[in-house]
């Protein structure tokens, strides 16, 4: 059933994303260049609705007279929610400051003075992260000392499976704030 409501949303942030590379006033603030793919967003609803029932059972089991194990069962609720956000967090983050690349575990940030480049090129990447790799575009950063940094955005990723014209749409906006921002 379509929702005319989100189809006017995604319009809007559609045009003004074409009508300007850096649609922002306030460039100090860490932001998203792109919204959360499908893949991402569906992973983490999964994760928050396994994270109520595990909470329902910890409210049975402290019902039950059982405070230790309902308290165990409610922490493990509590990671299940804390890993849901974090992974709708992942992804890579800009703003005035440089660029900020947002994975599970670690958060790597890069001023933009200590970055080379930022282009887009073909290679094999991975495909929704997983071993398996697949012929793709990548968006890569390269340091003006050091290794590159890992694949940035790549369009087999959870964020653009099936979504070519978003991953453009992405790289290109992290190209001008490369372009805007690096010395």
């Amino acid at each position: 059933m379509p929702l005319p409501f989100l189809t006017a949303d995604r319009e809007l942030a559609d045009r003004a994303a074409e009508s300007a590379a850096l649609p922002y006033d306030e460039p100090d603030h860490w932001r998203r260049p792109y919204r959360p793919g499908p893949w991402r967003v569906g992973a983490a609803a999964v994760f928050l609705l396994l994270a109520s029932f595990v909470l329902l059972s910890a409210m049975i089991i402290a019902m039950a007279g059982s405070p230790p194990g309902a308290l165990t069962v409610a922490a493990v609720g509590a990671l299940a929610i804390a890993f849901a956000l974090r992974l709708l967090r992942v992804g890579v983050w800009v703003s005035a400051q440089g660029l900020r690349q947002v994975h599970l575990l670690r958060t790597t940030t890069e001023p933009w003075h200590a970055i080379a480049s930022v282009r887009t090129r073909q290679q094999p990447v991975r495909w929704l992260g997983l071993p398996r790799t697949v012929q793709g575009q990548a968006l890569i950063v390269e340091r003006r000392q050091g290794a590159p940094l890992r694949a940035l955005v790549t369009d087999h990723s959870g964020d653009f499976l099936t979504r070519p014209a978003a991953f453009e749409r992405a790289t290109d906006v992290l190209e001008a704030w490369a372009a805007e921002y690096r010395p």
